[in-house]
């Protein structure tokens, strides 16, 4: 009796995740790498298939795997550009006809721009860049901080909701529940006679206005966000036009807002789920269009995890089956499942717990999660240094040293990272009564700054920026590594470019109160040193060279003087 042949089987396919039920990300300027076991009795050509999900060129096309370490088999793919690809392994007989054997089921790829991975992000509060106590700046105003901006090394423009703003429950300054006349209230209460979230509040200017500004951030090679706040003031065109959009207390009214402890009696907010569902969340998306159409690249979206992850899932899939260079990140700060899960269904970027790590273990744990871990294929997170929300306590306390050496974490921990304007000018007076609020925030009233205020870190941030540039090295998310240090208060890690050619070393005192000096572990065969060999470290951000030699190293960092060392690892000749 001839014997059956075993059925070939492909099992373990990385990376994929949950059986393929969410799309791995990754982005146009890198090679996709995947694996998968597959167990076989005969001689096999596997194949790695390929095609968009949306729009033309939808043919399947292929590279083949190679074997590894049975029963592991490995291909990478050359995405060509930006677009949800899906994706399959294909397994065929080398003798015979040919036969396909075997197939994996189909999953998809969200194919990125290298925006979503690799940006510098500056939060531009728009109300107040003017120069008129009392008075809200203008578009016009705006484009004359451009060259501020881009000269500091920023990448991406993000701007608050640039809408009319509501008049009923206006909140007044420091959040207080009565606006007085001429009080701008928060721009996160949108809607008022003048329209809602396709209209541009006027006093900053016209939708030509916005154009105008967005273009010319683009010469300057920076891209403008547009914050998304699905919130509506009392006073929206929406109230009156679709009531039944709205959550509704026992007596009637409209329900506003809360985010507890905090409310926000000048909000009300969405409900999702209402019996017209299709016709709402059709004109939610045509809001993203519309501010596309108009050169919006990305959208900073507010409390997404107080909406349906649904809508979201959806939403995401259909801008990016015609818009797949668009990203957006989810402000989602809130228990750790939830913003994983926004990040599995399609979200490029995630806020996270960064902001209030300040400790050598908690940042040990969570950066070794959040990098060395599956997470790395579909969550990459974006570490803001502060937010108009939030102050923290750190820099309210710790002065210039706190602000240099948390900015380095950011810019180096992750490889997108932003801040909130005020930052580089060392803003950090807490509200009297409350934890990390600002005070005087902007967020209710007009604000008008020196930007060259004696003191300030814009050089600092400069370089920094500039050390981010031109090391690739510092462009990549996933290549995070943990070295050891001796000293509690010693951070020390680094990056390694895909070539091998660029080394970053950085270590970060992470007390601004007072100097430390470590022992640090440097793996010298990783980067291809004998374990005795002499090398030079360049720290970037002052010029000074240093030798070192084999693995153990000292290294010496003072607050006053250099907080954070940004080290290239140089051979000798």
């Amino acid at each position: 009796m001839k014997r059956r042949a075993a059925r070939i089987k492909i099992k373990n396919i990385y990376p994929e995740i949950e059986g393929g039920r969410y799309p791995v990300k990754t982005e146009f300027d890198r090679l996709f790498r995947v694996s998968a076991d597959i167990h076989r009795g005969r001689k096999i050509r596997v194949s790695l298939k390929y095609r968009r999900k949306y729009g033309p060129s939808a043919r399947w096309r292929g590279v083949g795997m190679l074997p590894r370490e049975y029963p592991r088999w490995e291909g990478e793919i050359n995405f060509p550009s930006a677009a949800v690809y899906l994706m399959k392994i294909e397994v065929f007989s080398l003798s015979g006809s040919g036969e396909k054997l075997a197939s994996s089921r189909e999953s998809e790829v969200m194919v990125e721009s290298p925006r979503a991975r690799y940006a510098a992000w500056y939060e531009m509060f728009h109300r107040s860049q003017g120069k008129i106590p009392g008075k809200s700046a203008t578009f016009k105003d705006m484009r004359a901080r451009l060259s501020d901006i881009a000269k500091m090394g920023f990448d991406v423009i993000y701007l608050p909701p640039i809408h009319p703003i509501g008049r009923t429950n206006r909140k007044g300054p420091n959040n207080s529940l009565k606006a007085a006349p001429g009080d701008p209230g928060s721009p996160w209460s949108v809607g008022n006679e003048f329209g809602g979230h396709k209209a541009v509040h006027p006093d900053l200017g016209t939708i030509d206005d916005f154009r105008k500004f967005v273009a010319a951030a683009g010469k300057k090679g920076m891209d403008v966000v547009l914050d998304f706040t699905s919130n509506c003031s009392p006073d929206h065109p929406w109230i009156k036009e679709h009531p039944d959009w709205f959550f509704r207390n026992p007596d009637g009214t409209i329900r506003y807002a809360e985010n507890p402890p905090k409310k926000y009696e000048d909000v009300c907010p969405l409900n999702l789920e209402p019996e017209d569902r299709e016709e709402q969340w059709n004109e939610l998306k045509s809001i993203f269009t519309f501010w596309i159409e108009n050169g919006v690249k990305g959208f900073r979206i507010d409390n997404p995890h107080t909406k349906p992850t649904g809508f979201w899932e959806w939403l995401i899939r259909e801008i990016k089956a015609d818009h797949p260079e668009v990203y957006m990140l989810s402000e989602a700060f809130t228990n750790y499942d939830k913003l994983e899960e926004l990040a599995r269904v399609g979200f490029s970027q995630s806020y996270s717990y960064f902001t209030w790590r300040d400790g050598k273990n908690e940042l040990l744990e969570y950066f070794l999660k959040l990098t060395g871990s599956y997470l790395k294929e579909f969550l990459r997170a974006n570490l803001f240094t502060n937010t108009p929300d939030i102050l923290p306590v750190i820099i309210q306390k710790g002065g210039k040293p706190a602000f240099q050496l948390r900015i380095v974490l950011a810019a180096t921990l992750s490889s997108v990272y932003g801040m909130y304007n005020g930052y580089e000018l060392l803003e950090n007076e807490v509200l009297p009564g409350k934890k990390e609020d600002y005070l005087d925030s902007e967020k209710y009233e007009y604000k008008v700054r020196d930007w060259n205020k004696p003191g300030n870190i814009k050089d600092y941030i400069s370089r920094l920026n500039r050390i981010r540039r031109e090391n690739p090295a510092l462009h990549y998310y996933d290549n995070l590594r943990f070295y050891n240090s001796t000293d509690d208060n010693i951070l020390f890690y680094g990056k390694k470019s895909p070539d091998g050619e660029n080394v970053i070393l950085i270590a970060v005192n992470l007390d601004p109160f007072a100097s430390h000096t470590g022992r640090v572990t440097v793996p010298v065969e990783e980067f291809g040193l004998d374990s005795d060999e002499e090398y030079r470290v360049r720290e970037l951000l002052t010029g000074t060279v240093w030798n070192w030699q084999g693995r153990e190293n000292y290294i010496t960092l003072a607050p006053a003087r250099n907080p954070a060392a940004v080290m290239r690892l140089e051979k000798k000749e």
